[in-house]
């Protein structure tokens, strides 16, 4: 058995969670990825994978298994890479992932300094509202926000962001200023079809309020515009209300009961065996993120 090769299988097995991703990705066949594991496992005598309805997880031994691995692979790209000469410097193509506001906001800034620095590199930013499978979509860095998944993929904190209800200062003059959740029956309510949306609110402690929106927005662009312009009372998240609560358009109302706080992460597949790009990156992002007052 070619065990550098078997480790490889694994480790991609381990990450896509799927033998027939696996293969496609490996141009090999479905069957060879599955004799191919099987063979680990009875070389090493302990499980490594198991399936469920849906796919294919690492047992505890697997788990511990997959880091020694992607140690050791890591360890041995860095030597080729170092040998060749291609460590050092960024080269070919990058892919970014982020929220599609965070990502125009924040993060396109970042991709075309990146660029400006290494004129050389090409890049593609997928910037939407919905979970975007790393390995499947070939994307080399995501900026994820909220609590993640046990995926295995290097992550590095940068900020957090809060879950903010606010209104126009004329609207609250208007209407009064809600002084508990339950309040919130009692106005108008505006949301955004993003991906953590729900007509139930949560806050500390507990607390949950069923609201009842009267305007339902495809972004959160728009429901901002509709609360900036004194509509309504709506929920987003603390960055992307910066500008308009800088410019006394909007005003937070309830912070006292706020749910805890989301984590900001930078996340990338390769660990150690990052290729330069995608390590030239990462160290601008995180940099810049941890940097910026309105994650911290």
């Amino acid at each position: 058995m070619d065990r550098w090769q078997a480790m490889r299988v694994f480790v991609k097995v381990a990450e896509t969670g799927s033998f027939a991703s696996t293969a496609r990705q490996m141009h090999m066949s479905a069957p060879a990825v599955t004799r191919i594991v099987a063979g680990l496992e009875d070389l090493i005598g302990a499980r490594l994978l198991v399936r469920t309805t849906r796919s294919v997880k690492t047992t505890d031994a697997g788990s511990r298994y997959l880091q020694d691995c992607r140690r050791i692979l890591g360890d041995i790209a860095e030597a080729e890479l170092a040998a060749a000469g291609h460590y050092a410097e960024p080269s070919g193509s990058l892919a970014v992932t982020a929220a599609s506001m965070f990502g125009h906001l924040h993060v396109l800034p970042l991709v075309l300094d990146y660029l400006d620095a290494y004129p050389g590199m090409h890049a593609r930013t997928f910037f939407v509202d919905r979970p975007v499978n790393i390995v499947d979509e070939g994307i080399d860095v995501a900026v994820r926000i909220g609590h993640l998944a046990d995926s295995g993929f290097t992550a590095i904190q940068v900020g957090s962001v809060r879950r903010v209800i606010c209104a126009a200062p004329s609207y609250l003059q208007k209407y009064g200023v809600p002084s508990t959740p339950a309040d919130l029956k009692h106005h108008r309510i505006v949301v955004s079809q993003s991906a953590w949306a729900s007509p139930e609110w949560r806050f500390a402690e507990g607390q949950r309020v069923v609201v009842d929106p009267v305007l339902h927005c495809n972004t959160n662009e728009s429901a901002i515009a509709t609360a900036s312009a004194g509509w309504g009372v709506t929920r987003v998240l603390s960055y992307q209300v910066g500008p308009a609560l800088q410019e006394g358009a909007l005003q937070i109302v309830l912070d006292a009961f706020e749910e805890p706080t989301l984590p900001i992460h930078v996340l990338y597949p390769e660990g150690r065996q990052a290729p330069a790009k995608v390590r030239a990156f990462v160290d601008l992002a995180v940099a810049r993120l941890r940097g910026n007052p309105l994650f911290n």
